[in-house]
């Protein structure tokens, strides 16, 4: 097709289609011969029967070789396989307008709806050992980017994943039909971009997004801005990417991580993430698939066996490291606790968590893990840090409470600098029940006095993994200078554990300290130790202390 058979719309044309281009901008648009294009032009039906891919893939590739523009999507669903996304051109999804990914093939079959399938995932060897199939693979998406630059996805459309692989091939979830991802022509993902930059995503929703619904590694100067996902499986991965924004952000994924920051050995080299800004989203793991983009926010039920992740975490995969990461203003229900894991060598250091507001969590409101997993090559190998962690206010209410926040190092590597301030901790009291396991199933409480909490120093960083502990609020082990000021410890109901438990802890400042009247400090290797002006406990200074309880 030649550039003069595509339709150009004027600018006050492209006002009113996108409905956010000022008059001055307008008129920049005249001086500029800017286009606008409809994606119907070159043969999409959104008939919602016709796989559009072809028509659509044509019309990026037109756009693109024209210097760039818009591409306009009207109403209509689109089915469709994997979209390849280009440089310059931005895709706009209109009121009404769905791309739904067509059905990838079922087990043992070769092709999905209508003969089609998904682009195949390419080799990614010798690198394929160190991170999931999901990491290693990223032509096998609905949209699809490598190399490319300066290209958006935005408005009030709907994506919807439903042929996707969540990557889990024996798990039905929402009542959808389940792929096997790692068989030829399964789309796994809704957005696979890599070695890319100046991407934005932006007002669109999700639904069904399969193993992600974002992956971006390698990418820089990313925007993902008032995104409402509902979706089975992960939410944003971002994998070794630097220069990140997550703003605004609806996000409910019941079977894994809402908002997840990553550092994997995917693109062959250890590169880190840095420079990340995760605020003011909301995010979830216990609203029944499809329900909070219906608006009916319906709640699994109590003994349902879905592990409610939905939570914001870096890690686990963490080869290169996470630098400059603020995490603020976000709202956090019904999922697992904001969690800080270093597994693989990483160095995730300067943190700043505020402003965060948590309810019903699942496990426990923080989980910082410094451990030796060694998921990477061996000439690699390095010790990771954790280190330069500022938590402030924080309000968690009616957390469960067999395992209490936990920060945890290992004998010979210690977490570093970590300051809590203004933080309350409510959570339900001494349990009768615990989750177990990734949280989707249950087990009467364990006798708390004989606890002893398993280092699992080789292991995955999983919270409920270590089992119940001996403390409500924290359980501290393996750190060096730590400071806690005005923090409050609330059981709802009787808990007769003490409010904190330290093992091979170094230089501890604790002040104005709140928890109900009982032994509240329990003492183990511990030197340099400072408690004051704490309801919690009298003002009591240690300079080596072993076995105790204050």
């Amino acid at each position: 097709m030649q550039r003069r058979d595509l339709i150009k719309l004027s600018p006050l044309a492209l006002a009113g289609a996108v409905g956010h281009v000022s008059m001055a901008e307008a008129q920049t648009e005249t001086q500029n011969v800017q286009a606008l294009y409809n994606v119907r032009t070159f043969g999409a039906t959104g008939d919602g029967k016709t796989v559009d891919t072809p028509a659509i893939n044509k019309a990026i590739e037109e756009v693109a070789k024209a210097g760039g523009g818009t591409l306009y999507f009207p109403a209509g669903t689109y089915m469709c396989f994997t979209i390849r996304l280009k440089s310059m051109v931005d895709l706009y999804l209109a009121q009404g307008c769905v791309i739904q990914a067509a059905d990838s093939p079922k087990i043992g079959e070769t092709t999905g709806y209508r003969g089609g399938t998904y682009d195949a995932a390419e080799p990614n060897d010798p690198w394929t050992p160190y991170q999931d199939y999901g990491h290693n693979h990223w032509k096998n998406s609905l949209f699809y980017a490598e190399n490319e630059h300066d290209f958006s996805v935005s408005g009030p459309g709907l994506i919807f994943g439903k042929g996707l692989s969540h990557g889990i091939a024996t798990a039905v979830r929402g009542g959808y039909q389940p792929f096997k991802a790692e068989q030829p022509g399964v789309g796994n993902k809704t957005f696979a971009l890599k070695n890319c930059r100046n991407v934005i995503l932006r007002d669109f929703r999700l639904l069904k997004g399969g193993h992600f619904g974002l992956l971006a590694t390698g990418v820089d100067n990313l925007t993902l801005d008032n995104l409402l996902v509902d979706t089975d499986r992960d939410g944003f991965d971002i994998d070794c990417c630097r220069n990140v924004r997550v703003t605004n952000c609806t996000v409910n994924s019941p079977w894994d991580d809402a908002i997840c920051p990553k550092s994997s050995y995917a693109l062959g080299y250890a590169r880190s993430t840095d420079n990340v800004t995760i605020a003011n989203n909301f995010v979830s793991g216990y609203y029944e698939l499809g329900s909070v983009l219906a608006g009916t926010w319906k709640k699994f039920a109590e003994d349902a066996k879905v592990s409610r992740n939905g939570r914001i975490k870096c890690g686990t995969e963490s080869n290169g490291g996470f630098r400059n990461i603020t995490i603020s203003g976000n709202v956090i229900e019904g999922s697992k606790g904001i969690s800080l894991e270093t597994s693989d060598g990483a160095y995730l250091e300067d943190i700043s968590i505020t402003g965060n507001t948590m309810r019903d969590t699942v496990d426990a409101p923080l989980f910082l893990r410094l451990n030796r997993r060694n998921r990477n090559p061996k000439e690699t190998l390095r010790k990771g840090t954790l280190r330069r962690i500022l938590i402030s206010n924080l309000v968690s209410y009616n957390s469960a409470a067999s395992t209490a926040c936990l920060f945890s190092g290992i004998p010979e590597n210690l977490i570093e600098d970590v300051k809590l301030s203004n933080c309350y901790f409510g959570h339900e009291g001494l349990p009768r029940q615990m989750r177990v396991g990734w949280g989707d199933d249950r087990q009467p409480m364990t006798e708390w006095r004989t606890l002893k909490v398993p280092e699992k120093e080789e292991d995955y960083p999983e919270l409920l993994r270590f089992g119940p502990t001996p403390s409500h609020g924290f359980f501290l082990r393996h750190l060096r200078n730590l400071e806690m000021s005005h923090i409050e410890i609330a059981p709802a109901t009787a808990d007769p554990r003490p409010a904190m438990w330290l093992e091979d802890v170094h230089r501890a400042d604790l002040f104005a300290i709140t928890a109900p009247a009982q032994e509240n400090f329990s003492l183990h290797n511990v030197t340099d130790f400072r408690l004051m002006w704490s309801r919690a406990a009298k003002d009591t200074t240690l300079a080596n202390v072993d076995n105790r309880a204050v």
